[in-house]
């Protein structure tokens, strides 16, 4: 599938071997970064929930191709899960994720308890503002406020140069930019391009959730955002046509239900009737009982 109006590009990836650390408490954490500063190494942090998979393989290979130290962390943060949310069948599976980020070159994981990043009496939080009221932030109240605190509180104890984010998230993507802006925090926010499947869709912890017969048709994600991406490449500017015709490919697609068709400019994700190259389109659907989300910048399309 084209990246772009015209060719398509592809990547390679990059292998490694590391001898991994792995770091469970805070005091270990900041012993470890301690010895990266006092080396003179450049460290990024790679935040994930675990169950990695290529799309978050992607994120280290950036972080390694700009700094010596690479730290994944895996946490399963609880404050970004909803109360009728997944957060007890989210998919783990540390052993897996310890063998893969060893492989690719990552020096230290950092596995917290929820207990670790929240102790007990724990009460403060980040709070977004009005970027975070649509599209996602309609769809699970809440979820933003307890993303920005794990990602603030990370980046307090990592103290990173730079942290690598997938574009698939990107409404979260967006937030973190926002929040480290506002705070005038000194780090550097790296996004890297969503990976997919080869049939288009996009690489997601939430995919082992699909059946056999929902994972076929939720490439109907890829296959509205190409839809619209294509009619962008032809000529169409009028955002509403767009939609209306991812509409229509989302409609042929028995068993899926749209949350949103979101066309929106890339600062503060509101909504805008003409589109141009850094124009986002966002999709969220359920797929049976999974519920799934992708986007693309027309300017790349899908990638």
């Amino acid at each position: 599938m084209p990246a772009r109006c015209g060719k398509e590009s592809i990547r390679g990836e990059s292998t490694a071997l590391s001898r991994l650390a792995e770091l469970a408490t805070i005091p270990e954490l900041r012993s470890w970064t301690h010895s990266q500063r006092a080396a003179a190494r450049r460290i990024a942090l790679v935040p994930t929930m675990g169950y990695l998979h290529e799309g978050h393989l992607a994120l280290v290979d950036e972080a390694r191709r700009r700094a010596e130290a690479v730290i994944l962390s895996i946490f399963v943060n609880p404050l970004q899960f909803g109360p009728r949310e997944d957060l007890a069948r989210y998919p783990r599976d540390l052993p897996r994720d310890r063998v893969l980020a060893e492989a690719r070159g990552v020096a230290a994981l950092f596995v917290p308890t929820v207990e670790t990043m929240y102790p007990p009496g724990s009460e403060v939080r980040v709070i977004p503002g009005k970027t975070a009221e649509r599209w996602e932030g309609a769809a699970r109240p809440g979820h933003f406020s307890g993303v920005l605190t794990v990602v603030a509180k990370l980046f307090h104890l990592v103290e990173p140069q730079l942290a690598c984010f997938g574009q698939k998230d990107i409404q979260q993507l967006t937030l973190i930019k926002r929040m480290v802006r506002d705070l005038d925090w000194p780090v550097e926010i790296v996004e890297v391009s969503t990976v997919r499947e080869p049939d288009g869709l996009a690489l997601s912890s939430r995919n082992a959730y699909l059946s056999t017969a929902d994972r076929s048709r939720a490439t109907v994600l890829s296959r509205a955002l190409l839809l619209a991406h294509r009619a962008f490449c032809e000529g169409e500017r009028q955002a509403q046509v767009l939609e209306e015709r991812m509409a229509g490919e989302l409609r042929r697609e028995p068993g899926v239900t749209v949350e949103y068709i979101a066309i929106v400019e890339p600062e503060a994700l509101e909504p805008v009737s003409v589109v141009d190259q850094q124009t986002i389109i966002a999709i969220a659907a359920r797929i049976g009982g999974t519920r799934l989300i992708d986007n693309i910048r027309l300017a790349h399309g899908l990638t």
